[in-house]
């Protein structure tokens, strides 16, 4: 049974969603949101903190919350579950294996996920959607000791990081994320519905065990019409890095 503040953080996260509270506006305060829900103002604190954590709404104490972003933006925390991130903003993750196949890592591959060239790597050409609606496209490249398990997923698997969890208990516990715009090219606008040069925003990650271990990388290609990325810093908090391009 979902527990009645995992209900209200949900109701108002679709609201926000459907931008009765836009970017930049304030929530209403605990008292009034308790009264609509007809539960403690404690209940409505748990809900709150819950869009606080997602990069949602903002975190200032004593103040009525104001809104940071709404469901179609993703923050660099989640950009390791496409599906995790999908569910939380009330939507239905999809995908769709378009190619896969076994090959010997080049030089790229061998940087990224530390092996030698000429080993054996899994490269998974993957669809993801909203609701059906395709939004991403995943060119990842899984390193030998974990391709079996991968290859073992069925193509339409919606999400690939909880089926692996599942499966083998593997936990992708680290990531580094390089972002930049590139310009869509016949294979990304034929599969993602787009225009050929439409611009693409471009994620390019390698994921790792707690160990270190690199597990995968990937090239992903999200519609710039879709999804944007948000990133909430402080000075004691500041991940964010800025790197010349290349």
């Amino acid at each position: 049974m979902t527990a009645r503040h995992e209900e209200i953080a949900d109701a108002l996260r679709r609201a926000i969603g459907r931008e009765e509270y836009a970017v930049g506006a304030l929530l209403p305060a605990e008292t009034e949101l308790a009264a609509r829900y007809g539960v403690a103002r404690g209940t409505v604190r748990q809900a709150v903190a819950a869009l606080t954590a997602e990069g949602l709404i903002g975190s200032r104490q004593g103040a009525r919350r104001v809104v940071l972003a709404s469901r179609r933006s993703q923050s660099f925390a989640e950009l390791r579950s496409f599906a995790q991130w999908a569910r939380a903003m009330g939507r239905e993750a999809t995908g769709r294996v378009v190619a896969q196949e076994h090959r010997r890592a080049d030089a790229e591959d061998a940087v990224r996920l530390q092996l030698s060239e000429g080993d054996r790597v899994l490269h998974v050409l993957r669809v993801r959607g909203l609701d059906s609606e395709p939004v991403l496209l995943e060119r990842t490249v899984y390193a030998g000791w974990i391709a079996p398990a991968v290859g073992r997923i069925e193509p339409d698997c919606p999400s690939v990081t909880q089926r692996l969890l599942d499966d083998t208990g593997l936990v992708f516990a680290y990531g580094e994320h390089v972002i930049d715009a590139v310009a869509a090219g016949a294979q990304d606008a034929e599969l993602l519905d787009v225009r050929r040069t439409s611009p693409l925003l471009r994620v390019r990650r390698v994921t790792t065990t707690y160990e270190g271990r690199p597990v995968e990388w990937s090239d992903d290609r999200y519609r710039s019409d879709a999804v944007s990325f948000s990133v909430h810093n402080s000075i004691d908090n500041n991940a964010l890095a800025r790197k010349t391009a290349g």
